[in-house]
């Protein structure tokens, strides 16, 4: 959505999407914002309760059926499960996601990393193409004027026109770019708790063959998966950062994970906005 900073300024609803790298502050800045008055979408909180519900489920069931006591429970009906997924907890989702590497230390065979992969891109496809019907159903049902959608970390990929045209025509694309002190930062989280992710299959039809050469491994199957997770992390950023700044030069706006982090106030960030959409010339 192109508008003058005064067009945003005085828009009588506002709608933002926070796009950036996972952990450089979107939903910080998100949760800044008085909860009264707008609402936040978490496209990773719609992926897991709506898209990959019956998937993480499905995982969760496999994985206790190899348990004879949980088993038997499960054939019963005597037990149910279901997974506790909120906004401050996305582990169910990061759970399904897995690493590839060695089966017997708790990575994923490529084939079903793969599978799962493309579960996810479909899942956050659809998440965002939801974005324009919750923007009406926020104000219609509960009443707020404003929102602000949390997108995912690999918003930049997903390469479906559907979903890019529907950010474009119903939010304000804001690009929280993080400097090299803050990837060296997210680096560093990555090495304490190395994490799932999604790679889009661009990247690792160019970098698993790499990593392999590397680490001198004949499969992904000998690899340890937290090993691939940390080696890839930094590439993913260095993959991921021109593809940001490309999709806010063309539809957006560039503010730097720095001054997002000052914002303490709704004042502050629409001022963060509007600032954004001067420098951006509009």
């Amino acid at each position: 959505m192109r508008l003058t900073a005064d067009e945003f300024r005085k828009a009588r609803r506002k709608s933002v999407t926070l796009m950036g790298m996972s952990g450089v502050g979107k939903t910080v800045l998100a949760n800044r914002l008085p909860a009264t008055r707008w609402f936040i979408y978490s496209g990773d909180y719609r992926i897991g309760t709506q898209y990959l519900r019956e998937p993480i489920l499905d995982n969760i069931k496999l994985r206790a059926m190899e348990v004879p006591f949980l088993r038997d429970l499960l054939r019963s009906d005597s037990i149910y499960i279901e997974s506790n997924i909120t906004v401050q907890n996305l582990r169910p989702i990061s759970t399904f996601l897995g690493k590839p590497g060695d089966p017997d230390r708790g990575g994923l065979p490529l084939k079903e990393f793969r599978r799962r992969q493309e579960l996810h891109r479909d899942a956050e496809v659809r998440a965002m193409r939801d974005v324009a019907s919750f923007i009406e159903k926020a104000e219609r049902i509960y009443g707020y004027k404003h929102f602000v959608n949390d997108a995912g970390g690999s918003i930049c990929e997903l390469g479906d026109p559907g979903a890019l045209k529907t950010l474009i025509e119903h939010t304000v694309i804001l690009y929280l770019e993080a400097s090299s002190h803050d990837e060296e930062k997210l680096v560093e989280r990555a090495r304490r708790e190395p994490k799932p992710m999604y790679y889009s299959p661009e990247f690792l039809r160019r970098h698993l063959p790499e990593y392999l050469e590397e680490r001198r491994l004949d499969s992904m199957d000998d690899a340890a998966p937290d090993d691939f997770a940390l080696w890839a992390f930094p590439r993913l950023i260095a993959h991921r950062r021109p593809l940001y700044a490309a999709l806010a030069r063309e539809h957006g706006y560039t503010v730097s994970a720095r001054e997002a982090q000052d914002v303490q106030t709704e004042a502050d960030f629409v001022d963060l906005v509007a600032d954004a959409i001067r420098a951006g010339g509009v």
